[in-house]
């Protein structure tokens, strides 16, 4: 029964003896280092011995950012002419078509000297203005014709 502890739970276990005591390495005998150059080392290669000067050149300007062109302008007239079109087919019939329709030709007439953009939009503001005044007369030939045929048909009493 040897082979088992007192308790009987076990084979026994040998403990290991407590290792001796180390005392701490005595430090080496540095010398107190000198800066400035006195060590006897070189400066590693590839660095400067004292940085560059407070806005000296370091690195280049970078490139100047170029963008988009601006987008070619659009004629102010030719917009007002197809606002004043919508308008005269819309809310204010006769007006607002002539309107269309004069400052339609004078923008087309700018468009062609200045390299502005808006051709489309001054023709149809001419176009839509043209359609507007041609139903302001039409409506206003109606209108007396209604009026004339129920004065006839009226009968006095």
């Amino acid at each position: 029964m040897s082979d088992t502890n007192s308790d009987h739970t076990g084979p026994e276990v040998p403990r290991p003896a407590t290792p001796p005591a180390y005392d701490a390495p005595a430090a080496p005998p540095y010398a107190t280092p000198e800066y400035g150059g006195a060590s006897g080392y070189s400066p590693a290669p590839g660095y400067a011995t004292a940085p560059p000067a407070y806005g000296a050149a370091g690195y280049p300007a970078p490139p100047a950012y170029r963008g988009y062109p601006a987008p070619a302008k659009t004629n102010s007239l030719a917009i007002v002419s197809l606002v004043s079109a919508i308008a005269g087919m819309v809310f204010i019939p006769f007006i607002g078509s002539i309107v269309a329709v004069i400052t339609g030709h004078i923008s087309l007439k700018q468009l062609r000297t200045s390299g502005e953009q808006g051709k489309g939009l001054g023709t149809a503001g001419l176009i839509v203005g043209y359609v507007g005044l041609a139903l302001s007369i039409l409506g206003v030939i109606l209108f007396f014709l209604f009026i004339g045929v129920v004065a006839s048909q009226s009968r006095g009493y």
